[in-house]
């Protein structure tokens, strides 16, 4: 099957969307499927043709930036020829341009799936209203194209505005894929002795530095985390420098850092074994995003599946990992004396929230997501439309664990 994927920005640009879209890919090539992803040329480093991991990439040139979208003149053209050449169109939302690609495969007769990934939450300011209304109505008008929308959870689809709309007639719940490379003990053991870990209690965030990301909430649970444990050590793991759109949040958290420079790291993005080593040296994640930008927070099954816990902000999607596995604790949003007393918990008895990893990695596995993905790509290219919402059966094996 040729299969394309559309979305604005693709690898190695580091967020959530990207590394789901580059691992949903990849699991595809390998499965024998035909892919070809479309998205910008966001660095003009980057090549405009390419082929990772058997998955051919075009990019197009970013002629202007709007907040953290982009204007491509050359995107149409590309689009028209790509959609002609695919039996799928699969697109990703947030995407400016996602109504054109939708109205492009109903013209041709082509399929047409969304996956939903997020809403989109800019800082507040006259502009970025604009940009959020017009966005909203791209993501309306790609969605009354499309096919069928997908989504993680069905926990996050009913509270999302714009999904709750699809749940009885459009929309699929889908895991996302997640996978990590192996690292063995001598690996782990060389990441801890480099960043002199030591038996200090790690806790771990992993997630660019964005303001969505809710990073000072973390900060501000600091002074009383480390009451209870002085030697606390926080690993933060992500891309923190020169990240479009959050220069100023950048420079707020500025003095925090500083202040809690013995008990705060930066380390920069991490991948490979690196990061498998990074999570098998934490005691326990934390997940404290402050709004609906973030659906699920793919890091916690990250590290879930090396046996370390979660504390979770209790928004829809983010927190059905923790709830559904009982691995860890769920706190309000922005709550950072909640938070603090969490970590406290699970730091002080970390084993009371371990699972059987293989279960938890097996239903998040990227050959599992791909499978689940070419049977609704089959169902639609033989004409089937979704139904009923309902929970995929790896959800329900992930809720025994809970007991």
């Amino acid at each position: 099957m040729k299969i394309l994927e559309v979305l604005t920005y693709y690898r190695p640009w580091v967020s959530g969307l990207t590394i789901y879209v580059e691992r949903l890919s990849r699991a595809l090539a390998r499965q024998g499927h035909d892919v070809t992803v479309l998205t910008s040329q966001y660095d003009p480093a980057l090549p405009r043709y390419d082929v990772m991991d058997g998955v051919k990439v075009v990019r197009i040139p970013v002629a202007l930036r709007v907040s953290k979208g982009v204007l491509m003149p050359d995107f149409g053209p590309m689009a028209w020829r790509l959609s002609r050449n695919t039996d799928v169109l699969h697109l990703h939302l947030p995407q400016f341009d996602a109504p054109g690609l939708a109205l492009r495969g109903r013209l041709l007769g082509k399929p047409v799936v969304l996956t939903y990934h997020c809403d989109l939450q800019l800082p507040d300011g006259t502009f970025n209203r604009a940009v959020d209304r017009v966005v909203r109505l791209q993501n309306d008008a790609a969605g009354r194209l499309a096919d069928a929308v997908v989504t993680y959870t069905r926990d996050y689809g009913t509270h999302s505005p714009y999904l709750s709309q699809y749940l009885d007639r459009k929309l699929v719940i889908i895991p996302p894929p997640i996978t990590l490379d192996e690292a063995d003990d001598a690996v782990v053991r060389a990441f801890a002795e480099k960043h002199g870990l030591g038996q200090r209690p790690i806790i771990g965030i992993s997630a660019r530095l964005a303001a969505e990301k809710g990073v000072e909430v973390l900060l501000n649970a600091l002074p009383r985390v480390l009451e209870a444990f002085p030697d606390a050590l926080v690993l933060h793991a992500g891309p923190y420098q020169g990240i479009i759109g959050e220069e100023a949040y950048a420079a707020r958290l500025a003095p925090l850092f500083e202040k809690y420079a013995a008990h705060y790291r930066l380390l920069g993005t991490l991948g490979g074994a690196e990061l498998t080593a990074f999570y098998r040296n934490l005691d326990v994640l934390c997940i404290c995003s402050l709004n609906s930008t973030e659906s699920f927070g793919l890091v916690q099954i990250e590290a879930m599946r090396n046996g370390v816990p979660v504390a979770a902000c209790n928004l829809p999607g983010v927190r059905q990992p923790v709830t559904m596995t009982g691995m860890g604790e769920v706190t309000e949003v922005g709550d950072a004396a909640a938070l603090a007393e969490a970590l406290i918990r699970i730091l002080r008895d970390a084993e009371a929230y371990r699972r059987p990893a293989e279960t938890i990695a097996d239903s998040f596995a990227p050959a599992q997501t791909a499978a689940e993905y070419v049977r609704l790509f089959d169902s639609l290219r033989q004409g089937h439309r979704p139904g009923r919402t309902l929970e995929p059966t790896a959800y329900e094996r992930l809720r025994a664990l809970r007991g």
